[in-house]
């Protein structure tokens, strides 16, 4: 299953690329509506990684973040994770509760469900654009939010994976908002074996 990832070419690279703008794209939307602020958004990188590497995009496996993890279903399952420094989701919190700045020091169940919810409505958004292209029905699973160091949470999907081949591919995409400081990083990581079906349904063979 690894083979498949090491054999991509720069064009079926630049297809998934594309894919990703226009998801994230709709994600930073739904998320500038949620907290009524301007999201900037990267242009999404795409990589293949070795499992081991993943962690140090999000700032090291130490680095303390909360996540938002969600399955995806249909014919091309996979993973998506949207990653959050601490500091950044307590920000968020605040922004989305109608809170001060800073007054989220810690996160209750309340604020925990909001963050989930706001990791629900841009897998969505996100899975609809990667919808549109394919014309696949694929469908997210009910989000699961931790706090932990990001080597931890990023296992959680990469040990499933590490069954499959010792490579992921990484379609990853930063958001930061003008003033506050907020930064998050979304992560598409496609099953090996849905990356055919993928770009088969997208009519790009090599």
């Amino acid at each position: 299953m690894s083979e498949e990832i090491l054999k991509l070419s720069a064009l079926q690279l630049d297809a998934l690329r594309e894919i990703g703008n226009v998801g994230a794209g709709n994600a930073a939307t739904a998320l500038s509506q949620i907290i009524n602020r301007k999201i900037d958004m990267t242009v999404p990188q795409v990589a293949i990684l070795p499992l081991g590497e993943v962690p140090e995009v999000v700032g090291g496996p130490d680095a303390m973040v909360a996540g938002v993890y969600l399955r995806v279903f249909g014919p091309a399952p996979g993973s998506i994770l949207f990653l959050l420094p601490r500091d950044s989701a307590f920000s968020l919190v605040d922004m989305v509760m109608g809170r001060s700045p800073g007054t989220t020091t810690a996160l209750t169940a309340m604020d925990e469900s909001a963050l989930m919810e706001i990791g629900n409505i841009l897998a969505g958004a996100y899975l609809n654009a990667l919808s549109y292209f394919t014309r696949l029905t694929l469908l997210p699973s009910i989000p699961a939010l931790a706090m932990d160091m990001a080597g931890a949470i990023l296992s959680v999907v990469l040990i499933q994976l590490g069954q499959m081949g010792d490579h992921a591919l990484v379609i990853e995409t930063e958001f930061a908002t003008e003033a506050d400081g907020v930064k998050g990083h979304f992560f598409l990581i496609p099953d090996p074996g849905s990356l055919a079906t993928i770009l088969a349904a997208i009519g790009v063979k090599e």
